[in-house]
């Protein structure tokens, strides 16, 4: 193992960047002068006026091009794109330089199309300035068209106007396979998202290429990142395997996202709004642009409050964002922080069906079969039944804190390679605080009490469970660039986390032998995780490109779990994985091409699989294989475009909850031996007039698990029953999602939006029972946008948007479990409803 982990250390000392000698480079950005939105996929070319050689890239999503190892000289630039008129012009190259193409409106917009528009150019020297892109601090983690994956790209723009509040799943709502949940039912506070049925722990998230998956339970917290939105440059969204990441195995999509990046100018903005249910989001950025042509400095800090749809369902949330940056010649050196401190009532336990439906009967069985007290009692007869909240102690809440820090450093070699080094260290520490009622003393480890000559063994107590985490480590990768037929990327990480889990007994009626924050468990677990992965893709004429990648994971895990004697002792765990991704890419056209990609993928067990069974009982790791097939198509008018995706992912091992009681007495998740997700992914985007757009997707897909066998508690005869079913859908894994955004500008930079989504019905556990399911939803919501300047300030925006507007009245999540008792089966279901019409109104200065 030693030997190993030095092998590891010697390969990655071999990506220590070295300091290169470069000439001169230009940075560049293609952008509309009427809109200002960046110009993607356009060709530039730079070629010295005295010889022959010709320099050439496609701009970025947002608009960006680069050269590097120019000589100094005249040069002539074009820039071409299908269906523009070309542009040619000529500079000359003294020093590094920043030049800025525009795209010029030469006839009103609501009178024209695209083809009419014309290149013009604005040429902005800046000395010696930045010559390398941002971009390289997340290539590890992202797809492009070559890797033959089905991933969508969202840029600032389309982040910015709609981001009132809600946290970042709701953002990307209107994304191919994606359903949202919140807790509180207006997506601020606890939220969750999920990729093709695959929930949050299966959903791999990065920020600059670094992980955010707890390392334990593996999923991501959104109410830990209030308002992150309002610092991201862009996101990207992979469904499926996706490509090498770092973190938690992608088994359902992969969110990579990316903090802001280099302003040029000084810059200062505010960003307000209110809603329903008290929600206020207050945000102000400012930004230094780049001082002498080498120092960057952005910030942020926010505040997000809301009372929440459901009872008592409020959220407190602030969080801020700093970096700092240096630009060389040849270099980036960027530090950057953020934190999220939340502190949100707890609404996580779900309204009982009876109450949801109003069945006053079922209210009062429910009462009885669950011995609820007087009090509990009055508190569900008396709710709303749309928002009752079965707490009620004044400070149930949860109170957390996450601190992350970065640092990324980029080299660019020569005009071919550029290394990337990234550290970082992620700090938590918080609990969540609960009324506890009729509690044991035995089940916290303290004595009964003796009043005269009775024994009290139960009390009622407040307790907090606390986790105290820190995260570190390091990524690293080299970037090759032939220029012509292929690139290369390797690199890898390594991270640790230390947990450290406890309870507190901070209250209680009946003390016991209990003193002032008594600790009735303390437990710290440690997880490694190490891995490396090389990607390629080469180009064997000019429209065929193979892509290549494989990774190789390691994962080693101290905890404290059961031996096979049942007594708790500390044990360990380790794992070695091989994640193997083929892909080829055809260009049928300019604007036209056809994929295939074939990932095999593996996911470790999450924490309460291994500290809830012995080593015999434990759960196998999953393995997914994913095979896509898609095509993409944009009419060379750009009036539309078009895509398909096919994708089939075959499970073995998945881990489901199935109701079976381990080795240990525990309903962890245990393995079932086949099962498959299959779908088709349609995209459309058209204009049909100049001012009107109207984009579409849809899902429709199969779930299937084969040979599932449910367990259920029979307290008749102390055992399971058990049911097999030959086939059934896997829970929360609608067939049909469906999402439409029709857009409408009235007048320039004055846009109405209609948007609506489509979810199929959900089955809450994987028997396809239709007692025990999500009802299918259509929500519809409006957005109003309107940009204009004043003399004063240069940009205002202010944005309206009216959600659910037909009061449509859903839930959106929701859990069940049952048992058998006196011969009949009981069945409790619980939901999450969603709130009804409601509003936001924002306000956006920048100054």
């Amino acid at each position: 193992m030693f030997q190993q982990k030095k092998n590891y250390v010697l390969l990655a000392l071999l990506f220590v960047p070295f300091i290169g000698f470069s000439q001169f480079s230009i940075y560049g950005k293609v952008k509309s002068k009427t809109t200002e939105k960046a110009i993607q996929y356009a060709t530039v070319n730079i070629q010295g006026l005295t010889d022959t050689i010709t320099h050439s890239a496609n701009t970025e999503p947002d608009g960006t091009y680069h050269f590097s190892e120019l000589s100094p000289g005249k040069y002539l630039v074009k820039v071409s794109k299908p269906n523009f008129k070309n542009f040619a012009d000529t500079i000359n190259i003294a020093n590094n330089q920043i030049f800025i193409i525009e795209l010029n409106d030469t006839i009103e917009h609501n009178n024209t199309n695209l083809s009419d528009f014309a290149f013009k150019t604005k040429g902005i020297m800046l000395g010696d300035t930045i010559v390398l892109l941002d971009n390289v601090v997340v290539s590890s983690t992202r797809s492009d068209r070559r890797s033959a994956m089905a991933y969508s790209n969202l840029n600032k723009e389309q982040i910015k106007e709609q981001n009132l509040g809600q946290d970042l799943p709701y953002l990307l709502n209107q994304q191919p396979s994606i359903v949202t949940t919140s807790d509180a039912g207006t997506g601020v506070g606890y939220t969750g998202i999920r990729i093709r049925g695959s929930d949050a722990t299966r959903v791999n998230v990065t920020i600059n290429g670094i992980p955010v998956n707890d390392a334990e339970s593996q999923g991501a917290y959104w109410v830990d990142l209030p308002d992150i939105a309002s610092s991201i440059d862009n996101i990207q969204i992979q469904r499926g395997a996706g490509t090498s990441t770092n973190g938690a195995g992608a088994f359902g999509g992969s969110l990579n996202i990316q903090t802001t990046k280099l302003n040029f100018k000084p810059y200062g903005e505010y960003n307000g709004s209110f809603g329903s249910f008290n929600t206020w989001k207050n945000t102000v950025n400012a930004g230094t642009g780049l001082i002498d042509n080498k120092f960057a400095v952005d910030a942020r800090l926010s505040k997000i409050s809301s009372n929440g749809f459901i009872d008592r369902g409020s959220s407190d949330l602030q969080s801020y964002y700093l970096s700092g940056a240096y630009y060389g010649k040849s270099s980036i050196i960027k530090f950057i922080t953020f934190a999220g401190l939340e502190e949100t009532y707890q609404a996580w336990n779900g309204i009982p069906e009876a109450r949801l439906k109003g069945d006053i009967q079922g209210i009062e069985d429910y009462i009885s079969r669950n011995y609820l007290d007087q009090e509990a009692a009055d508190h569900l007869r008396n709710s709303n039944s749309r928002t009752y909240n079965e707490f009620t102690y004044a400070n149930q809440v949860d109170h957390y804190k996450q601190d992350y820090y970065q640092l990324h450093y980029t080299q660019e070699l020569n005009s071919h390679f550029n290394t990337h080094l990234a550290l970082h260290y992620t700090k938590g520490k918080g609990y969540y605080e609960e009324y506890k009622k009729y509690q044991a003393f035995s089940s916290y480890g303290l004595n009964d009490v003796i009043s005269g000559t009775d024994t009290i063994t139960q009390t009622n107590l407040v307790r907090r469970r606390w986790l105290n985490n820190d995260f570190y480590g390091g990524t690293f990768s080299m970037n090759y660039n032939s220029k012509k037929k292929f690139t290369a990327l390797v690199g890898g990480a390594w991270n640790q986390y230390v947990g450290q889990h406890y309870g507190e007994i901070i209250w209680a009626q009946f003390a016991s032998n209990a003193g002032p924050h008594y600790r009735y468990y303390n437990d710290t677990a440690t997880k490694t995780d190490f891995n490396v992965f090389a990607k390629l893709n080469y180009l064997f004429f000019q429209k065929l490109n193979l892509f290549i990648d494989v990774q190789e994971r390691n994962i080693y895990y101290k905890f404290l779990g059961y031996n096979r004697f049942l007594e708790n002792v500390r044990q360990t765990a380790s794992l070695n994985f091989i994640n193997p991704k083929v892909g080829i890419n055809y260009d049928i056209t300019e604007t036209a091409n056809v994929y295939a990609s074939f990932s095999i993928a593996h996911k470790e067990p999450g924490r309460d699989d291994y500290t809830q069974s012995t080593p015999a009982g434990r759960p196998k790791p999953e393995e997914l294989q994913d095979l896509e097939v898609g095509y993409r198509q944009f009419t060379t008018s750009m009036r539309s475009h078009w895509g398909i995706n096919f994708y089939n992912m075959q499970y073995k091992n998945q881990l489901i909850v199935t109701g079976q009681i381990n080795d240990v007495g525990s309903y962890i998740h245990m393995n079932v031996p086949t099962s498959y997700r299959r779908g088709v992914e349609a995209e459309i985007g058209f204009r049909p007039i100049n001012k009107l757009t109207w984009d579409l997707n849809a899902t429709f897909s199969e779930n299937k698990i084969k040979n599932y066998q449910e367990f259920t508690d029979n307290y008749d005869i102390g055992g399971q029953d058990t049911i097999l079913y030959k086939t059934s859908d896997i829970a929360f894994s609608p067939s049909i999602i469906a999402g439409s955004t029709i857009a409408y500008e009235v007048f320039k930079n004055f846009r109405i939006s209609f948007i609506s989504k489509y979810v199929g019905e959900q089955f809450l556990d994987n028997t396809s029972n239709e007692d025990r399911k999500l009802d299918a939803f259509f929500v519809n919501d409006v957005r109003i946008n309107y940009h204009f300047k004043t003399k004063s300030i240069p940009e205002i925006g202010i944005t309206l948007a009216v959600n659910n507007i037909f009061n449509y009245q859903y839930e959106s999540n929701g859990y069940t479990f049952g048992y058998i008792a006196g011969g009949q089966r009981v069945t409790e279901n619980f939901y999450y409803p969603q709130a009804g019409v409601n509003f936001m109104a924002g306000i956006n200065l920048k100054f």
